[in-house]
């Protein structure tokens, strides 16, 4: 007898559907593997549902994740399709603020058997995760922002309780890596030079950080980290920062280890978790069969390895990790490339050799 978990499923737009389809697949079989086995609802969103319905996120839709374990989603937002204030149709926004999914979690890492840009040996080395406040900073304008003759304001906003929570959340993944064998370092990422609310956000980060006596504690400008990453980016392990640096800063380290195809996310909430790749809908390449679906794929991975923390189960660990461990040997040997690395290996072709590694 299975145990089931409830998995609410939001496709989206562009490629979204082509590498959801083989992330569902592939998360069964490593889950029935190890006995258990995930209960999909895809559920309707996105730009394009918009279009069709004047709906981009159905409230009944928004309870079914609530209701759900867990949230698979694969990308939104067609660059065509705005709201009357001129922005892109994006309901993963709405979805964060409603769930409060207020961690936002990217891990990069180099893929043995894959090309990357950096010409540094030591850049094979890259394993890192950036942590980013997911309901505050300059996104808490988003709605907010005011027009007048003069011009246009966003305010950014920096909370106690968001800035608390999300500077804990990193400290314990540092303390998490440590314990597997990883520096135990959390970076604070700001602009505490220039701007009122950094500052408040880096006194309130020391402050957390002098609980944590064991691990390893630094400071950076943004701008610095940004010219950092890419020169030394094996040096860091954990980045903590402001939800608009995190975004920019997210694509970066992606470009780092090969592109966004290689990029998975989580959203996290003390209730709920959304796992989603961190690249856009490319409709650009939309149903030609060629979009990487290996960030899709880490990221349902990242799915179970929370679910297993959450309910402390550990067979969903061991289905994460067989995930993880036949993409990496998937590309190792070489069977498969993506267009991005200079292959010609398709969504599918890229599914087939992992699920046969499976």
């Amino acid at each position: 007898m299975f145990t089931t978990y409830s998995i609410a499923v939001l496709s989206g737009d562009g490629i979204g559907p082509e590498v959801m389809a083989v992330a569902k697949e592939l998360t069964q079989v490593a889950a029935e593997r190890a006995g258990r086995r995930m209960q999909y609802q895809d559920l309707p969103a996105g730009a394009q549902h918009y279009l069709d319905s004047g709906e981009s996120l159905p409230e009944t839709t928004l309870q079914a994740c609530r209701d759900a374990d867990a949230i698979l989603f694969g990308a939104m937002g067609l660059p065509h399709v705005r709201g009357q204030d001129g922005t892109e149709i994006i309901p993963q926004l709405d979805i964060r603020f409603a769930l409060d999914l207020y961690a936002g979690v990217r891990p990069v890492r180099t893929w043995p058997g894959l090309p990357i840009p950096l010409a540094d040996p030591r850049a094979q080395h890259i394993d890192l995760v950036l942590v980013r406040e997911n309901t505050e900073g300059l996104f808490w304008a988003r709605g907010r922002g005011t027009v007048d003759a003069d011009g246009a304001s966003d305010t950014m906003r920096i909370t106690r309780k968001g800035t608390t929570r999300i500077v804990d959340f990193a400290l314990q993944l540092a303390a998490q890596r440590k314990e597997q064998g990883r520096p135990g370092h959390v970076t604070n990422v700001d602009k505490a030079n220039v701007f009122r609310s950094m500052a408040y956000w880096r006194d309130i980060f020391t402050e957390r950080a002098s609980h944590w006596p064991q691990l390893q504690t630094s400071h950076a400008y943004v701008d610095a980290m940004a010219l950092n990453l890419v020169l030394k980016p094996w040096q860091y392990d954990v980045l903590v920062t402001e939800n608009m640096f995190g975004d920019i800063l997210s694509d970066l380290i992606a470009a780092l280890v090969g592109g966004m195809g290689m990029a998975p996310s989580g959203d996290i909430g003390d209730q709920h978790g959304l796992f989603q790749p961190a690249h856009g809908t490319a409709p650009d390449i939309a149903g030609q069969g060629i979009a990487n679906p290996t960030a899709m794929i880490l990221s349902a991975a990242m799915m179970l390895q929370w679910l297993a923390h959450r309910n402390q189960d550990l067979a969903l660990t061991d289905a994460a990790n067989a995930l993880e461990r036949a993409v990496r040997q998937v590309f190792e040997s070489g069977k498969v490339r993506p267009r991005e690395f200079g292959g010609n290996s398709g969504t599918r072709d890229i599914a087939q050799a992992i699920l046969e590694q499976l």
